[in-house]
């Protein structure tokens, strides 16, 4: 019998790999997972039902080629908010002129035009901000009427048919799901779709909704693209399953000094919590015309690793870019180098966050600290939910992780989690036999040889999700 090739990374950071018109074919999914991929995100904003089940099937083939589990991102649209469309198709807004967004369909001129979102009109107040055109227009209320906001241009430019406007400054009255978008979400679901990217949120309310919706079918991962989200980060990280820092949408609403201090607060948080978080958009962006990124791209990538994010996020540039297999490749080898600095490994212990006070997170700090006592080949976690695997992986500990569960959808979502090796196994049921497997698994895998010793968690009774509590040290045999 042919033995299937092995797949290890030699990375604890996860890559997520956008799916487009430049990477749909197998062909190339398979480079791109060779290259370093953990994780493909299909972006709902582009594309029919038809296209994404086709990209389902192909990577659910790809999974079982390489015998590795893969996870799938179904990134959903959310609201978007556009201007209306111009007389001429264009128009030029000339800085310190009045200029009106109104409820009246007919086609705009540079005086006015439609805005066809009577939510921002009435949600704005006398100065509130309106950015059109992905932030390059900026405009101030200056007066507001009932079906009209008069404006002051306070940054010109061309403006031209259905431009998005960001309403950086104003909670919208606006549900974080459209009707598309439950429909999109349903979809992803029940093809399989192990993270479903929620985008638009505000308040803690819209990640209630998206987890009724979704029924514990698949992860919500929040996108953090609102400086209202910011506002409310703590009440929202505390009820989401995993979290991306939308880095783009965000920079149009925040002021360009401001982000890297957001990213840098919302990782912090989500490693404190342990949820996995995701840095995302633009990070090799001048990947999508040239086969090398520039030096300060490579060091936004190293800085997202240093700060100990669980994934790094690649969008056009695999989605629509001439260079896919190789943005993947230069992202995988800009993180094993910094993973491989000793640097790196004094930021993570210094950012570690305390345990909380229970058996489970004692039991996962007590991991990483023997591991490190001894020397630990891997930390070998047996986990049904995830969540003995992203306690551990919260400790950012030295040895590999090595997540052993019986559910194959467990294994998928825990492509994203940082240093976690997935492995599908049959379920066990005493420490002795959790023991003997993990060994095995171990040997099997190539993480340890004979003589080398590992250390094992795991929840007894066995199969009960929450109840970490054994710790053993065993000798590979």
């Amino acid at each position: 019998m042919a033995v299937r090739p092995k797949m290890r990374r030699r990375r604890r950071t996860k890559i997520i790999a956008t799916l487009g018109p430049s990477s749909s074919s197998l062909e190339i999914m398979t480079r791109l997972f060779q290259a370093g991929a953990d994780v493909f995100r299909l972006n709902f904003s582009h594309g029919t039902h038809e296209d994404h089940a086709a990209r389902f099937a192909a990577i659910r083939e790809l999974e079982e080629k390489f015998d590795r589990p893969i996870g799938i991102l179904a990134d959903v649209q959310g609201p978007k908010l556009r201007v209306g469309r111009f007389g001429g198709g264009r128009v030029h807004l000339q800085t310190g002129h009045m200029f009106r967004l109104d409820l009246n369909a007919t086609p705009g001129n540079a005086q006015r035009v439609n805005l066809p979102h009577p939510e921002i009109i009435e949600a704005a107040s006398i100065g509130s901000s309106l950015l059109l055109d992905d932030g390059k227009l900026r405009l101030r209320v200056v007066h507001k009427r009932s079906d009209a906001l008069e404006t002051e241009v306070v940054v010109g430019g061309p403006l031209s048919d259905r431009k998005g406007v960001n309403v950086p400054d104003v909670v919208l009255p606006i549900p974080a799901l459209t009707v598309k978008d439950r429909e999109d979400l349903e979809f992803a679901v029940s093809h399989g779709a192990n993270y479903i990217g929620l985008s638009f949120v505000q308040r803690p309310e819209d990640v209630v909704e998206a987890k009724r919706l979704i029924d514990g079918r698949a992860w919500v991962m929040v996108k953090l693209e609102k400086p209202q989200a910011l506002d409310n980060l703590e009440e929202i990280l505390a009820l989401t399953d995993a979290v991306m820092v939308a880095r783009g949408d965000l920079g149009v609403e925040l002021p360009p000094e401001e982000v890297p201090l957001a990213q840098k607060r919302i990782v912090r948080l989500s490693r404190a919590l342990g949820k996995p978080v995701v840095v995302a958009t633009q990070m090799l962006e001048s990947m999508i015309s040239a086969p090398a990124p520039t030096r300060a791209e490579a060091s936004d990538v190293a800085t997202a690793v240093f700060d100990g994010a669980d994934a790094v996020m690649l969008s056009g540039e695999t989605a629509a870019g001439q260079y896919p297999y190789e943005a993947v490749n230069m992202m995988d080898r800009i993180v094993a180098r910094v993973e491989q600095d000793a640097g790196w490994r004094a930021m993570m212990d210094a950012s570690r966050a305390p345990p909380e006070k229970n058996a489970a997170d004692a039991i996962a700090a007590a991991s990483a600290q023997v591991g490190h006592t001894i020397g630990a080949k891997a930390i070998v976690a047996f986990t049904a939910s995830g969540s003995t695997a992203l306690r551990v992986a919260r400790e950012r500990p030295e040895s590999p992780i090595i997540g052993l569960t019986p559910h194959e959808a467990t294994a998928r979502l825990m492509a994203v989690v940082w240093g976690v090796h997935a492995v599908v196994v049959p379920d066990v049921h005493s420490m002795t036999e959790a023991v003997a497997r993990a060994v095995r698994v171990t040997l099997t895998e190539g993480f340890a040889d004979h003589g080398e010793e590992i250390v094992v968690s795991a929840g007894v009774p066995f199969g009960q999700a929450g109840t970490t509590n054994a710790l053993r040290v065993a000798t590979v045999k």
